[in-house]
C-alpha cells in the first residue's frame, strides 16, 4: 500500500524557515528518487527537488540555493529544509516518487505572510 505523509507546515514570515517531512511506505520509498512538489493557489502543480536514493539532488531555479532535500532511507523519510521563504512559496506542499506517482498524500499547507 502506498502511503505518504507529509508534515511541517505553517506560517512563517518572509525570510524565515520551515523543515517539512515526508514519511512514505517503505514500497515507495526504496530504492527510488524521491521529489518535493507544490501547489499554490490556483496553479499547478509543480516539482521543486529530486533526490536519488543515493544522494543526489536536483532543484527547481525558483527554489535553487534556498531550499535543501534530503533522506533518511533507514527511516524512509525525506526532509525539504526551507530557508529565506518568500510569499510566491505559499502552497501545498507534497512529496512523492520521482518521477512521481498518480497517488498523494495529503500535503501541509505553507503560508508566507510578507
Amino acid at each position: 500500500q502506498v502511503q505518504l505523509v507529509e508534515s511541517g507546515g505553517g506560517l512563517v514570515q518572509a525570510g524565515g524557515s520551515l523543515r517539512l517531512s515526508c514519511a512514505a511506505s517503505g514500497s515507495i520509498f526504496s530504492p527510488n528518487a524521491m521529489g518535493w512538489y507544490r501547489q499554490a493557489p490556483g496553479k499547478q502543480r509543480e516539482f521543486i527537488a529530486r533526490i536519488t536514493y543515493g544522494g543526489n539532488t536536483g532543484y527547481a531555479a525558483s527554489v535553487k540555493g534556498r531550499f535543501t532535500i534530503s533522506r533518511d532511507n533507514a527511516k524512509n523519510t525525506m526532509y525539504l529544509q526551507m530557508n529565506s521563504l518568500k510569499p510566491e512559496d505559499t502552497a501545498v506542499y507534497y512529496c512523492n516518487r520521482w518521477p512521481y506517482l498518480e497517488v498523494w498524500g495529503q500535503g501541509t499547507l505553507v503560508t508566507v505572510s510578507s
